[in-house]
């Protein structure tokens, strides 16, 4: 298989799994599993994991199993690349969700970027919901279009240093 064959499924799988991580926020976690994502809406966080952390577990299984596959089957098969596509969705997800948006960790507590101030605005729009009904921007990395403009029109307002 190509280099240009390899990098189009990791690609296409990194940016497929923004979908999937869209729906199965909408219709999995803020459906029947909403006893393990309801956590993750309250107010109130007790310790450091939540019982919501245990999605890290549903996504990554499929990329192990692909990664295993893959191995097996050998690098000539697309296997193995769609599970790296997926795991490379993983760590942009722990990225923006966990460190720049809920601040688990410590880092990239102040952007100017007006996609990371849209990201985190969407973000704080869809917790507002604290029930599982009524929710809104399950997305994680395409952001609707009005939060973007948004974050352009509060940085253009804001005073110059």
């Amino acid at each position: 298989m190509s280099f240009w064959a390899i990098t189009s499924i990791v690609t296409a799988t990194f940016f497929a799994m923004e979908f999937v991580a869209w729906a199965t926020h909408k219709y999995v976690m803020h459906g029947f599993l909403w006893v393990l994502h309801s956590d993750h809406h309250k107010k109130d966080h007790y310790g450091f994991l939540e019982r919501n952390d245990s999605f890290f577990l549903i996504f990554a299984v499929p990329s192990m199993v692909l990664f295993i596959a893959g191995s097996l089957v050998g690098l000539h098969t697309p296997w193995l690349w769609i599970g790296l596509g997926i795991l490379l969705y993983g760590i942009a997800y722990f990225l923006v969700h966990e460190v720049f948006i809920h601040q688990r960790i410590k880092w990239l507590k102040r952007t100017n970027s007006v996609y990371f101030q849209a990201i985190r605005k969407a973000h704080k729009v869809h917790h507002k919901h604290l029930g599982k009904e009524d929710g809104e921007c399950f997305g994680m990395l395409v952001v609707p279009w009005k939060y973007v403009r948004e974050a352009m029109r509060s940085r253009q307002q804001a005073p110059r240093a």
